[in-house]
């Protein structure tokens, strides 16, 4: 993370990994939050880490304009280990549609999701489509879920930037 010394001059604070990781039902599954904001436009002010240890699944604060910055790995839908959408913090979801997946749901977010390494499928209430590394989906607040159909972990990163609710 770059900051500022007292002098104004432009350097490096903080090199060392993050500390907000959150395991996932796997070894090699889970998340980590690298960086979130509470309103736009964000403060470059102080050196302090904006994604600390321990807070589970951070969303925009309540105040207009946050954003988050996350990288997920998504196990194989084969290990049977797709998070619910009940245990997932701050989205709406329905029986009706967690039937169909059961990490169908629904944030107050515009999302930037770009696949890094493996590849998943981004299923929607009437369409899914593959992505593979490199493709980018911007998630719109819909319904929606991540279903890996391959037999390696897929690791994308996320920017969830603060939006009105539908």
């Amino acid at each position: 993370m770059t900051g500022h010394t007292p002098d104004g001059r432009s350097t490096i604070i903080m090199d060392e990994p993050a500390p907000q990781v959150n395991p996932g039902p796997t070894p090699d599954t889970g998340s980590v939050v690298l960086w979130v904001t509470d309103s736009a436009p964000a403060s470059n002010a102080g050196s302090a880490d904006a994604a600390p240890a321990g807070a589970r699944n951070p969303v925009p604060p309540s105040s207009r304009g946050g954003t988050i910055f996350r990288i997920v790995d998504f196990a194989p839908a084969s290990r049977g280990n797709a998070a619910p959408a009940s245990a997932l913090s701050g989205v709406h979801h329905t029986e009706e549609r967690t039937a169909r997946h059961p990490g169908f749901h629904q944030t107050d977010t515009v999302d930037y999701a770009i696949v890094l390494e493996g590849e998943v499928w981004a299923v929607m209430d009437e369409a899914e489509t593959l992505l593979k590394p490199g493709d980018i989906l911007i998630q719109r607040g819909t319904y929606h879920a991540w279903d890996n159909r391959s037999n390696d972990v897929c690791r994308i990163a996320f920017v969830l930037i603060d939006a009105t609710p539908l």
